[in-house]
């Protein structure tokens, strides 16, 4: 088994005043020759943007993105014609491929938004743009780990992306010990994200928004100190 640890701290940030943002990988202005990516998971940012403000209109292409809101709302619109609001408990998936302009607000006058913005390098390019979102929620089953994004072609009840691979999330109580099994038995690698919480994973012990890469193993096990909130992102090597 190989691990890599990313300590919170050790994050890139930027504080721009309506936003402030932290970078696990290389991103805009921060720059780690070390931590560019892992596998195909190239971006993960953790993003607090204050009330009435957002990312005004931008291109994308060529990239799977997955947008999971943490706390309040954000309003997604796009060059397909959606325009819709998620919150906690639900998640965005968007294919940019051949290339998507969109926009990320927050229009609450009151409530900031915190929410991780996930970039995956796709298995093909170029294809027709595509978006969905949906509430996860109703798929979060209490002390166990929790598919909630899969690859293409998907099964048709949660969402899915152009990757071999899989997103999860578990809400394990304190004491409970589980194993997170790979899907896949290729070179694939799962990247550790602690929402909230501790817990000791591959014999590390994690806290809030530490990140831990796994490869070079099929399998490991995940024990919660305290209650623990905690993303899972399995995906190939690139």
């Amino acid at each position: 088994m190989k691990t890599i640890l990313h300590k919170a701290h050790s994050r890139g940030f930027f504080d721009h005043g309506w936003l402030k943002t932290r970078h696990t990988f290389s991103f805009a202005d921060y720059y780690d020759p070390a931590r560019v990516h892992f596998g195909a998971l190239r971006v993960l940012n953790d993003d607090h943007v204050a009330p009435d403000n957002g990312f005004g209109v931008h291109p994308h292409s060529n990239m799977e993105i997955v947008t999971l809101p943490l706390n309040g709302e954000l309003t997604h619109g796009d060059s397909m014609g959606h325009s819709e609001t998620i919150e906690s408990g639900m998640i965005q998936v968007m294919s940019a491929g051949r290339g998507v302009r969109h926009s990320e607000m927050n229009k609450n006058p009151n409530r900031p938004v915190e929410f991780l913005q996930i970039w995956v390098i796709p298995d093909r390019e170029n294809v027709e743009p595509r978006y969905e979102n949906a509430v996860i929620a109703d798929l979060l089953r209490k002390n166990e780990i929790n598919t909630i994004v899969e690859p293409y072609p998907g099964n048709g009840k949660i969402p899915w992306i152009y990757q071999q691979a899989w997103f999860s999330i578990g809400k394990l109580e304190k004491g409970t010990e589980t194993t997170y099994r790979f899907h896949s038995q290729e070179s694939h690698g799962t990247y550790v994200f602690m929402l909230s919480g501790s817990a000791e994973v591959a014999g590390i012990e994690l806290s809030k928004r530490d990140g831990l890469g796994v490869s070079e193993t099929q399998e490991t096990t995940i024990r919660a100190i305290t209650d623990t909130h905690i993303l899972l992102i399995e995906v190939p090597a690139v």
